[in-house]
């Protein structure tokens, strides 16, 4: 016992030497100066950082490729696809990267602006807008706005999603950007930050315009990003509406988009059609959690494509569902050995969640490979990233999984020294 005394004073002495000697340890510059009372005690207030809005909403970019290599039914259009909204995995596709134009589809580009708009706080659906005379003067669908008419951003945005109005979208493109030509530059802006790289807009309408086009992979890009502001819902399940343009005058809007109505779930989408687009719709339906996404462009009516977008919609809910792999914080048992440290191993844990669509029946057959080294030196930080988890169905891989440190491990030094001594010393 005295012989332990003994040493644990030598090596204490010895610290406190060693801190005394080292010109380093200290890295703020010295000062002569005595504070005041008031410097000491009560440290002058920092103002708080301004509130810097939210960016954007980002997801997970669409799947490289679908989970069937064909269309598993008949589509009588001229592109098409199925996506599941959380992941991006595409189902199925047809025709995903031809350039063409999709109508009103066009707006959702445009309604997703002023969705991001709103959640970054530079708008607001109570603000009042006046109507331009280029505004009033669109032609096709229209809300029947007056020059010179005040409507809120709620009614416009409602106008939009609902009824597709051109007069609408126009309105509201001006006040967000201050005309349309500087909308439809920030349109093709966002398109690019989305990676949407077969997408060019002319006007945020969908009107036809010369080297106006998008491919079926594009509109279900912008689609998802659209589907992922709850705001939206807000507007999008309407059936039917009046807008009161405030001089005695009544205009009823009724959703261009039938599947809300016709399809049990679907509860958002936009619809398009012209001579040069054909018939257009991107739809969007829930059931039991999951929500997919029917793409259908240049279909040859109207009917016709709520029914390839339903029978879509049909396929992916009876033959897919979303598995949770696995949860951020998860455990991975054992440890990982720690070279150097002032511990001998280290805990992990899933650094990520994962949900993956799979066909139903699969669930069983996916496979979990960790690929983790020998040891790691230290330091070590927490969520320090060692590894990772393979996720495969029948020898594909699906994803990864990364694995991190649940906690962090220091490098060996004096003072484990001291405190290994202490632990491992016996005592008699």
């Amino acid at each position: 016992m005295r012989l332990k005394a003994l040493l644990f004073c030598l090596i204490f002495l010895t610290t406190l030497c060693g801190a005394a000697g080292e010109s380093e340890i200290d890295l703020a510059p010295s000062s002569t100066e005595t504070p005041t009372p008031s410097e000491a005690l009560d440290p002058p207030e920092v103002p708080a950082p301004p509130e810097v809005p939210a960016p954007p909403t980002m997801l997970a970019p669409l799947s490289a490729a679908p989970l069937e290599p064909s269309p598993p039914l008949p589509l009588n259009c001229a592109s098409a696809m199925l996506v599941e909204q959380d992941s991006g995995q595409v189902v199925f596709e047809m025709n995903p990267e031809v350039q063409r134009p999709v109508a009103s589809v066009t707006k959702v580009m445009t309604i997703l602006l002023a969705l991001e708009m709103l959640d970054a706080g530079r708008l607001s659906l109570s603000d009042p807008v006046s109507v331009s005379k280029s505004a009033a003067g669109m032609g096709g669908s229209q809300m029947l706005l007056d020059v010179g008419e005040r409507q809120t951003v709620s009614t416009l945005l409602e106008g939009m999603i609902v009824g597709s109005a051109n007069d609408a979208a126009v309105a509201l493109a001006e006040t967000m950007y201050g005309s349309e030509a500087a909308c439809v530059d920030r349109m093709n802006a966002r398109a690019a930050e989305l990676g949407m790289a077969n997408t060019r807009f002319v006007n945020c309408t969908g009107l036809p315009a010369d080297g106006q086009y998008t491919t079926a992979r594009d509109v279900a890009v912008m689609s998802r990003q659209m589907f992922s502001h709850p705001a939206y819902f807000d507007f999008s399940d309407t059936w039917m509406d009046e807008i009161d343009h405030g001089d005695g005058r009544i205009t009823q809007l009724v959703n261009t988009n039938k599947l809300i109505r016709l399809y049990d779930g679907c509860d958002g989408g936009k619809t398009g059609s012209t001579k040069e687009a054909g018939y257009c719709v991107s739809a969007t339906a829930s059931r039991g959690g999951m929500r997919l996404i029917a793409v259908v462009l240049g279909a040859d009516s109207g009917a016709e494509r709520f029914d390839i977008a339903g029978k879509m919609l049909d396929h992916g809910f009876a033959n897919y569902r979303r598995y949770p792999v696995a949860q951020t914080g998860t455990k991975v048992r054992g440890t990982l050995p720690v070279t150097g440290g002032a511990k001998d191993g280290v805990t992990l844990m899933l650094g990520s969640d994962l949900t993956l669509l799979v066909s139903r029946g699969d669930e069983q057959r996916i496979q979990l490979s960790p690929a983790l080294p020998e040891s790691v030196p230290a330091p070590v930080a927490a969520g320090q990233r060692v590894g990772s988890v393979a996720v495969s169905l029948d020898g594909r891989t699906l994803a990864e999984i990364p694995v991190v440190t649940a906690e962090a491990v220091d490098a060996s030094g004096l003072s484990s020294g001291v405190k290994r001594f202490w632990q491992h010393w016996p005592v008699t």
